[in-house]
């Protein structure tokens, strides 16, 4: 660890929650230098869908290196980007009837969300945006300024502006529609609320804790950003690539938004990758307006490929997502009747789902306690408070009940060990009540 320590900057994060020297992995396990094996259900922060080292993808990626292919492409035309692209079109875009354009940004999602907002801003004429609270579109300043946590937006050093914050669904409690409150504002020339470009939103905010938007609640946004001439952004980055069910997350919702975000899982092997994908109408840039030097990434287009031919040419893959999903809440839903004591509460859609703990404390507490097991899980939310669950969605039935039985006896630990707490400081103050209380009938023995 040493030279981690010495050299490597502060700004890092994971490597301090999962303090290990991994060198290899494969599936849904990782395994560190010395051999410990860990199951993974943290996968790249949602990376890595299809497991590490996917076998189909890293033959078809192997195949593909050794007859020299193209690397690094910029946005020529290669041989890689026609396969995806074809791909892509007849078993993506066109089963759902939906009429997409696709562009290549910089190949992180934070690339994919800036990209979005600017093409929002130069269609419309409009600075504004519509973001929502707890929502996270990544961290280089446009899409921070969209983003809620204040971890982050804290380290920005200026401040953001173009960006009004509206309530997420449940944000102001069970029946209050939040969707209401937007359409009275934007009808309102006194609002003192811009007319947006667009409203960015996530179908399941996975950074801000996995908090799921009702699908009435999405329809009703879709409307009023019609109503008022909005364009409507999904930021399927984190809850796409099959994480809800769908290949997209709002295919159920029965939505088509003008401009959709996709990154991490999108390339199937960990490889960067981002698109941004929008209605025809709107493609309206000129050439080079907005690029980036690693927008060509030939290798992940290889691997995208594979992904898509193998997983997503019929329903079987959603159907056992869906399946596994269900299996997933079962458990959840037990652990918070057996455990909960009113201090937890299960949510999330397929398999994108966490338990919401009382504090980030107790959530800390169980995630390093899974760990010590041989479990790898993150937490999230604005006070680190929920335990999120990001298994690969190609994990065997066996390890996902293997990953489930570890969470539970840590949560089991965890809990234990909190009720400790406050019993051991009851004996300390009582022990301490009674010391002073012999020294009191001391004295007055000695007085008499």
């Amino acid at each position: 660890m040493k030279i981690f320590d010495e050299l490597e900057s502060e700004v890092r994060s994971y490597a301090r929650a999962f303090p290990r020297v991994f060198n290899r992995a494969r599936g849904e396990y990782l395994y560190d230098s010395d051999g410990t094996e860990f199951l993974d259900f943290l996968v790249g922060a949602g990376t890595l869908n299809y497991g590490h080292n996917n076998p189909l993808f890293k033959q078809a990626l192997l195949d593909y290196i050794e007859a020299d292919g193209i690397t690094h492409g910029l946005d020529l035309h290669t041989v890689a980007k026609q396969q995806f692209l074809e791909t892509f079109q007849a078993k993506i875009l066109r089963p759902r009837g939906l009429d997409y354009q696709v562009q290549f940004t910089g190949p992180t999602g934070t690339n994919a969300v800036e990209a979005a907002m600017k093409l929002a801003r130069n269609i419309t004429g409009r600075h504004n945006i519509i973001a929502f609270t707890n929502g996270f579109h990544g961290v280089t300043l446009g899409a921070l300024a969209a983003t809620g946590n204040s971890h982050h937006r804290g380290a920005a050093g200026i401040n953001m502006g173009g960006v009004t914050r509206i309530p997420y669904d449940g944000y102001l409690g069970e029946g209050f529609d939040t969707t209401e409150y937007l359409d009275k504002v934007l009808s309102d020339a006194s609002s003192g609320v811009d007319k947006p470009a667009a409203a960015i939103v996530e179908t399941v905010q996975g950074e801000g804790g996995i908090n799921v938007a009702s699908f009435g609640w999405l329809r009703s946004l879709q409307e009023v950003c019609q109503r008022h001439e909005v364009l409507l952004i999904i930021d399927d980055i984190q809850a796409g690539c099959g994480r809800t069910g769908t290949f997209f997350s709002f295919e159920p919702i029965g939505i088509q938004p003008d401009i959709v975000t996709m990154s991490k899982s999108l390339s199937g092997y960990g490889l960067p990758m981002a698109v941004v994908l929008m209605k025809s109408k709107l493609d309206l840039w000129k050439p080079g307006e907005h690029n980036g030097t690693f927008r060509g990434n030939n290798h992940a287009f290889i691997t995208a490929t594979a992904a898509i031919n193998h997983y997503w040419s019929d329903s079987t893959f959603s159907k056992s997502i869906e399946s596994k999903g269900r299996v997933i809440t079962e458990r959840l839903n037990h652990f918070v009747a057996q455990y909960g004591d009113g201090n937890f509460n299960a949510k999330g859609r397929g398999m994108f789902q966490g338990i919401n703990c009382v504090s980030g404390e107790l959530a800390s507490d169980i995630s390093l306690r899974a760990f010590k097991k041989g479990l790898m899980i993150e937490t999230s939310g604005a006070e680190d408070q929920v335990i999120k669950l990001l298994c690969p969605l190609t994990i065997s039935d066996e390890a996902l009940g293997k990953g489930l039985d570890m969470i539970e006896e840590s949560i089991n630990e965890s809990c234990n060990h909190f009720r400790r707490i406050p019993r051991e400081k009851d004996f300390f103050q009582s022990a301490l009540r009674a010391r002073n209380r012999l020294g009191h009938i001391k004295k007055e023995m000695e007085m008499k």
